[in-house]
């Protein structure tokens, strides 16, 4: 390998020194994947490049980013002779909070203790982790609630979280808390000058330590990230230090992040904080019109889409009815009206957010094209006033990649049939020169210990008819049976996991779990249970390990394609035909939603699984069998129903069938 100087080949040196000595020492493996995927990050940080890392399951890819940066930082500081420049912190952006507490809690610290033993570091590797004002306590607001609530008859659980917040800074570590309350007691998003809490304000203190210069590592989520930058385009006071390079880890949940910054959104819990402070600051006359406007309005909503019946397709109801019209043109007038009124006599953060409902409102009655409009339903039922911006990609070109740090960009699933393709287009990287890809392969052999099944039989069924759950309710019955339970059967929707459970009810011989949106506490059931069946959908595709024999057999119910709805209709209009939108944007998108279901699979180099695929557009003959191959790792391959039975028999012992 070519070397512009001594100090990089130095540096790569050292990455060979770590992972084949060091780490092993310290308990891990050899990770020849691994190893080869720091010198690419290494690489790219040092020749200020942008790289795309789609990393296999295995292959420990945090501890090659953070050896990536320490390294960067390490040689540029000695190159450049202690230049302050190269002394600014890295930036992880993750889009989860476990990750980020794992981060903070586990890798820093075993690295950091690992290199400073081998003399490779001269202090301790500092980490911090930045989150948006939302997920801290503001202790003047706490105070108020608590002495609002002091003699209602609120739920005890629930009290004795908001109490506990007088000890933790954090809302994230505290369990039973309340969404309403969350967001009463939080650092509100603009702080009065004039605080009363403003000398011993945590929040304040905590910003001060993480700004300090010793900080190396800061991290952040994907919107801390993004309204960071948001900041620095409209030439605000940034969120996060000055940096020097970025990593983007969970990289394919960027574009989803970015929507929701450069977006806006309305609902009725919107309406209620707002209705609330306005209250706290004397002017409940004003909240409680506001609360009555918007329920009016939500009303006529639903009025007209429950009257549509049969008739609606389901993608209509996300449009705004052209019959609520001048309700809504009555609301956006009184908002007008009100924000005339409170000018100069509430807070700016109460007063601005008025004034994006009203420009909200504004943008449907003149349907504004520069956003996607549509309805989303809450939990409730009601609608959601969604705008998404049609220019995701450019915002993040101009927001951080035109800045020229060099940048990390990482998943398990960044990679689809067509490369890395719909990646780039996504993340505004496509017209980007200084980019590199990188895949590195995991390490666990499926083609041992993996057996892909799509049965010979599937016939194609009416999309939610009886005759579908009912070949579903068979095939999964057969599975369960074959692998002796232990199984995870991933839906994509939840009407139809709803409507296999019941024909399974009394069919299965194992206790059955059914994860609904949110539902943690069920799957932490399933894990305590020695054998089980797991029915879920939504976030259990990603993000959830069961390792071991918990789950040795994961069955896709069906190919994770994108329910239609009015951002994909915004990007199909970008295509001219259905068929080049399909293949450009519906089958990558599939693809990538695949391999985060089958990841769920095999998690450990000594687990073994069988993966089913019930879809009978993967079958042979089907129309995707391709793409789906192309999709997954190298697997042996069966379709009938005693072939699962025999890779089990022979891959697990006689404690797995106790």
């Amino acid at each position: 390998m070519c070397y512009k100087n001594e100090y990089q080949k130095r540096a790569h040196g050292e990455v060979e020194q770590i992972f084949r000595e060091l780490l092993p020492e310290a308990g891990l493996h050899v990770r020849e994947e691994q190893i080869r995927l720091c010198h690419e990050m290494l690489d790219a940080l040092m020749k200020n490049e942008i790289t795309l890392c789609d990393a296999g399951v295995g292959i420990g890819k945090t501890y090659a980013y953070l050896t990536a940066c320490i390294l960067m930082r390490k040689y540029s500081v000695l190159h450049s002779g202690y230049s302050g420049c190269d002394r600014r912190p890295v930036v992880v952006s993750t889009s989860s909070i476990a990750l980020q507490k794992a981060i903070i809690e586990e890798y820093v610290p075993f690295l950091s203790d690992v290199l400073l033993k081998a003399d490779l570091l001269q202090g301790e590797l500092k980490a911090v982790v930045r989150k948006g004002k939302e997920h801290f306590v503001c202790d003047y607001r706490l105070a108020q609630r608590l002495e609002a609530v002091r003699d209602k008859n609120k739920n005890q659980a629930q009290m004795e979280a908001l109490k506990s917040l007088r000890h933790n800074f954090d809302l994230d570590s505290v369990h039973n808390l309340s969404g309403f309350d969350r967001r009463l007691v939080c650092v509100p998003k603009f702080c009065s000058r004039e605080c009363p809490g403003k000398a011993g304000c945590r929040y304040q203190k905590y910003l001060d330590v993480s700004k300090k210069e010793e900080v190396f590592i800061q991290i952040c989520n994907h919107n801390y990230l993004l309204a960071d930058a948001m900041h620095r385009m409209n030439e605000y006071r940034p969120l996060l230090a000055d940096y020097r390079a970025l990593v983007v880890d969970e990289a394919h949940k960027l574009p989803e992040a970015a929507s929701q910054m450069y977006g806006r959104s309305i609902g009725r819990e919107d309406v209620q904080e707002i209705s609330y402070f306005l209250n706290r600051e004397h002017k409940s006359s004003e909240g409680k019109r506001l609360q009555d406007w918007f329920n009016t309005l939500s009303m006529e909503i639903r009025k007209d889409q429950a009257g549509m019946g049969d008739d609606i397709a389901g993608k209509e109801n996300f449009y705004f009815p052209a019959k609520c019209r001048s309700s809504l043109e009555q609301v956006r007038g009184n908002l007008s009206l009100m924000l005339k009124r409170l000018a100069g006599n509430v807070p700016y953060w109460i007063f601005r957010r008025l004034e994006e409902m009203e420009e909200l409102f504004g943008w449907f009655l003149k349907k504004d094209t520069r956003y996607v409009l549509f309805l989303q339903p809450d939990g409730r039922g009601d609608p959601v006033f969604m705008a998404v911006s049609r220019e995701i990609p450019r915002f993040l070109h101009d927001s951080l990649w035109e800045r020229g740090f060099p940048s990390i960009l990482t998943s398990g699933t960044l990679k689809a049939g067509n490369g890395f393709v719909r990646t780039r287009q996504m993340t505004g990287l496509e017209k980007k020169s200084r980019v590199r890809e990188c895949v590195a392969e995991s390490p666990f052999c499926y083609r041992e210990n993996c057996l892909l099944y799509i049965p010979e039989n599937l016939k194609a069924t009416l999309k939610g008819s009886r005759e579908e759950a009912e070949q579903l309710a068979g095939q999964i019955r057969d599975l369960v049976c074959s692998t002796f339970g232990h199984t995870l059967v991933l839906f994509t929707s939840y009407t139809l996991m709803g409507n296999v459970q019941q024909l399974l009810r009394d069919q299965i011989p194992f206790p059955m779990v059914q994860v609904w949106r949110n539902s943690q506490e069920e799957i932490a059931r399933f894990k305590k249970m020695e054998n089980a069946v797991l029915f879920a959908a939504g976030s259990c595709w990603e993000g959830v390990d069961f390792p071991g024999d918990m789950v040795s057999s994961l069955i896709i119910v069906k190919l994770p394609f994108a329910v239609p709805d009015p951002i994909h209709e915004a990007q199909r209009e970008q295509y001219r035909s259905l068929e080049s939108y399909i293949q450009n944007v519906v089958v990558p998108d599939m693809q990538k939603k695949l391999r985060q279901g089958f990841g769920r699979a095999i998690r450990t180099e000594q687990d073994t699984c069988v993966v089913s695929i019930l879809d009978h557009r993967a079958a042979k003959k089907g129309k995707y069998r391709g793409d789906v191959l192309d999709a997954l790792p190298k697997c042996q391959m069966a379709e009938k129903i005693d072939e699962v039975e025999d890779f089990i028999r022979s891959r697990k012992v006689e404690r797995y069938y106790s």
